[in-house]
């Protein structure tokens, strides 16, 4: 008999993922350390989602929030090593998207 339930990690990880934006600012991450403006300008988002998003992230590990003590304090967000696993499963689904979702100026090929 094959077991259909789902297993609970996959369950969270989906969780995590799935709340909106969550895996657009990962995938804006790949390309290395960027302040919160950066990050809030690359994908449109507004600031108080962004800052819940990061705050979610930072607690699953996923994100670092690094403080310089400079004048003004500059922040700068940068994956972990947890966070930097993500990268494959990421790419995959931008190979997937390209080759099969349609936007309002092409077609699937």
């Amino acid at each position: 008999m094959v077991d259909t339930n789902i297993c609970p990690k996959f369950e969270k990880a989906l969780s995590i993922l799935n709340k909106r934006w969550t895996a657009l600012i990962v995938f804006q991450l790949l390309n290395g350390s960027q302040r919160f403006c950066n990050i809030e300008s690359g994908i449109g988002i507004s600031g108080r989602v962004l800052s819940e998003r990061l705050k979610d992230l930072e607690k699953e590990g996923i994100v670092k929030r690094t403080v310089f003590d400079e004048t003004p304090v500059r922040i700068e967000y940068t994956l972990t090593e947890k966070g930097k696993a993500l990268e494959p499963i990421l790419k995959q689904i931008q190979s997937w998207s390209d080759k099969w979702i349609e936007t309002d100026d092409q077609t699937v090929v």
